[in-house]
C-alpha cells in the first residue's frame, strides 16, 4: 500500500505512535509519506520505503496568523495526486481531519483517497470540546473513511461527546518489546543511586492533567521511609512550579529533573517504579513503555489506564489525587522484593503478550484494507 501520515511531529504520544507506525510500516514493505511541518522527532535515521513531505507556509502580510491547515490540505493534495496515495492516515483531529477531508474533496474525480483518522486523547477530551471546535471535530470524525482510537474508553467518550454514530475501532498503543526490554546491567544507575537508592521516574509533558506535583508528594513520602531517588522526565508549563515544589519540600538532592530526553530505555533500565498519576490519560504511552522495561506501574484510575494496567498483577491503581495511598502502593514494592519481581515479569509479559508491535501494527493493516474495500 501507499499510504500518507500526518501527525504532530513533537514529543507527545501521538506523534510517537504515528512516527513509530510509519517505520514499521514502511519495514514490511509498504511504501509511507509523512506529511507535517517538520521532521518526526522519532524519525531520526534513514528507512528504506519512507519519504518526508513538508507543509511550507506563507508569511503573507494579510495572514495575522498562520493557514495550517490550508497549506496541510493543499500538501496532502499534492502528495496523494503525484505519489498516487491509496489512503492518508492522520493522527490527532485538530486540524489533521479537517485537512484531510478538503484534500479528499479536492481529489474527486480524480481518485478516491480514504482518509482514516486515529484519536488520541486530548483531540477528543479536551481541545475538541471547546465550542469552537466540537462542530468540526464531529464533521470531521464522520467524514473520515475510517475511526480508530487507542482505547475503549476514549471510544465511549468519543461516542458520548460528539454524538457519534460512526463505527470506531479500537486499536491500541504499541511498543516495541526488543528496545524496550529489561537491562539489569544498566551502567546509568550506579551514577544516579550510588548507595543503592531505589530510583522512581515519571515521564510526561508537564501538563497540568499529568498532575506532576502529585508525583513529587508520593515520592517525598516514599523517601521518608527508604532511601531513595526521583527522576522527572520532560518539560513542559508546570516545570517551574514542580521545582518550586521541590525546594519547598527540601528535596533538591533526591529529585532530578532531567528534561526531554531521548536515551528513554536507559532511564528506565535504570529505575525501579515508574509513576502515573494523571488526572486523564486516554492510554498511557509512557506506562507502557515503562512495562516492557519490567517496571511495575502506580497509576490513578482514569481513561485508559486501567486497560493497560491490572491492579495488584503489574502495578497498583488508586484513586485521581489519593497521594497518601500510591506511596503505600509504592513502598509495599519497594520493601518486598519477591512481589517486586512477580509484578515486574508481570509487567513485561503484559507488554510482550498484549501490546507489541507485531500484534498490533497488522491490526492497522487489515484495517487499512477494510476501508479502501469500501467503494465511497
Amino acid at each position: 500500500m501507499k499510504i500518507g501520515i500526518t501527525c504532530y511531529p513533537t514529543y507527545g504520544g501521538s506523534g510517537v505512535i504515528a512516527t513509530e507506525l510509519g517505520k514499521e510500516l514502511a519495514l514490511r514493505g509498504h511504501e509511507v509519506h509523512f506529511i507535517s511541518y517538520a521532521l518526526p522527532f522519532r524519525l531520526n535515521k534513514y528507512i528504506e520505503n519512507i519519504v518526508f513531505h513538508e507543509v511550507e507556509m506563507s508569511n503573507y502580510p494579510l495572514f495575522e496568523f498562520p493557514l495550517y491547515s490550508l497549506s496541510l490540505a493543499s500538501k496532502m493534495t499534492e502528495v496523494a495526486k503525484f505519489e498516487m496515495l491509496d489512503l492518508v492516515h492522520v493522527h490527532y483531529a485538530i486540524p489533521h481531519a479537517t485537512s484531510a477531508y478538503l484534500a479528499k474533496e479536492m481529489l474527486k474525480g480524480y481518485c478516491d483517497l480514504k482518509i482514516i483518522t486515529t484519536l488520541h486523547g486530548t483531540d477528543i477530551t479536551l481541545v475538541g470540546l471547546e465550542p469552537s471546535f466540537l462542530p468540526l471535530v464531529k464533521f470531521s470524525i464522520e467524514k473520515s473513511d475510517g475511526v480508530t482510537a487507542v482505547s475503549r474508553y476514549l471510544k465511549e467518550k468519543t461516542i458520548t461527546n460528539y454524538e457519534i454514530e460512526k463505527d470506531i475501532e479500537v486499536i491500541p498503543n504499541f511498543v516495541d518489546t526488543e528496545v524496550y526490554k529489561p537491562n539489569p546491567n544498566c551502567i546509568y544507575r550506579k551514577h544516579i543511586a550510588p548507595n543503592g537508592e531505589k530510583i522512581l521516574v515519571h515521564i510526561s509533558n508537564f501538563r497540568g492533567v499529568k498532575r506532576v506535583p502529585d508525583t513529587i508528594r508520593i515520592f517525598e513520602k516514599v523517601q521518608k521511609e527508604i532511601p531513595a531517588k526521583l527522576l522527572l522526565v520532560g518539560d513542559g508549563p508546570d516545570r517551574s512550579e514542580c521545582e518550586k515544589l521541590t525546594r519547598e519540600l527540601e528535596l533538591v538532592d533526591k529529585v532530578k529533573f532531567l528534561g526531554k530526553q531521548e536515551a528513554i530505555v536507559d532511564i528506565l533500565n535504570a529505575s525501579d517504579l515508574f509513576l502515573i498519576p494523571s488526572q486523564s490519560e486516554s492510554f498511557g504511552l509512557a506506562a507502557l513503555e515503562a512495562m516492557s522495561c519490567g517496571l511495575p506501574v502506580i497509576s490513578s484510575s482514569v481513561g485508559g489506564l486501567p486497560e493497560l494496567i491490572r491492579h495488584n498483577e503489574c502495578g497498583y491503581i488508586a484513586e485521581i489525587g489519593d497521594v497518601d495511598r500510591m506511596a503505600k502502593y509504592a513502598l509495599d514494592l519497594l520493601t518486598n522484593k519477591k512481589k517486586y519481581e512477580m509484578f515486574s515479569a508481570n509487567a513485561r509479559k503484559c507488554a510482550v503478550t498484549k501490546f507489541d508491535k507485531s500484534i498490533v501494527v497488522p491490526q492497522y493493516e487489515e484495517y487499512y484494507k477494510k476501508v479502501l474495500s469500501h467503494k465511497s
